[in-house]
């Protein structure tokens, strides 16, 4: 009876300091959901503008010359994967871990310590991911898939749904898709084809860090939600084993009195 009272109670303290941990890490993240839904935000009006300019460009017929604009078929696919530094997130991570087994074959550019640890690439941390970063990345990946060394370049990111649901989602840079809008309000110097190709790094770089925003703050958001679960799941828990314990330590305060009592009888 003693080592079952002993057990409870080391165990209640092992759930009592992991309750602490939850908690704390909770409160990490939910400092860092404000910073990280304004980055988001901000990101995405970026991502809009850049969008917008992209599409009137490509609708220039000029514009099909553009090495950006064709299409290859030989499976030679590269795809930015973006997850996070850290675990302890709910299915954040998992989820686009499994999203990728549908592109076995792919070239991966990891973003997120996670996703570097799985792939054994360079580490590149998606919480500090600076617009520098994104741009050297942009240079890089643009001047190789003009050489025709990879067909398509795709970002697998998380999409932000809602403070309580976040999915995992493919967003392709490059080949850049032609648009069939037809405008006439903007007039480009020295040519559309020209402005196209110089700033379409500037297109995968604005599109890379939006995405890698939006997919940290889909991370400090997953993560407050499975601490807060934690947190009530190991609060149940100490409340069961709680009870356990009084009933073990009744238990064995009853057997004492009445082992007693029948001695004193003897």
């Amino acid at each position: 009876m003693s080592q079952n009272i002993k057990a409870l109670r080391n165990r209640i303290k092992s759930v009592d300091s992991t309750l602490h941990l939850t908690k704390a890490m909770g409160l990490v993240a939910s400092s860092k959901i404000r910073r990280a839904t304004e980055g988001m935000l901000h990101s995405r009006e970026y991502r809009a503008a850049l969008e917008s300019t992209i599409s009137t460009l490509t609708s220039c017929a000029e514009c099909k010359k553009s090495p950006y604009l064709q299409e290859r078929n030989t499976g030679r696919t590269r795809i930015i994967v973006v997850a996070g530094d850290k675990g302890m997130a709910g299915g954040y991570n998992a989820n686009i871990f499994r999203f990728m087994k549908n592109h076995p074959d792919a070239e991966v550019i990891a973003i997120g310590k996670r996703a570097c640890d799985r792939y054994n690439k360079e580490f590149c941390s998606s919480e500090y991911f600076s617009s520098q970063k994104a741009y050297e990345i942009a240079v890089k990946q643009c001047e190789e898939f003009a050489k025709e060394k990879f067909d398509k370049l795709y970002v697998v990111s998380t999409r932000y749904v809602s403070a309580m649901s976040q999915e995992p989602v493919i967003t392709q840079l490059l080949p850049l898709e032609r648009s069939e809008q037809k405008s006439n309000s903007v007039i480009f110097e020295p040519d559309e084809l020209t402005i196209l190709n110089s700033v379409v790094t500037e297109y995968v770089a604005g599109m890379m860090t939006a995405l890698i925003r939006e997919s940290f703050a889909c991370e400090v958001t997953a993560r407050r939600s499975a601490m807060d679960s934690a947190g009530k799941n190991a609060e149940e828990m100490i409340e069961n084993l709680q009870l356990s314990y009084n009933r073990a330590r009744q238990g064995a305060i009853t057997q004492e009195i009445t082992e007693i009592v029948a001695g004193s009888g003897v």
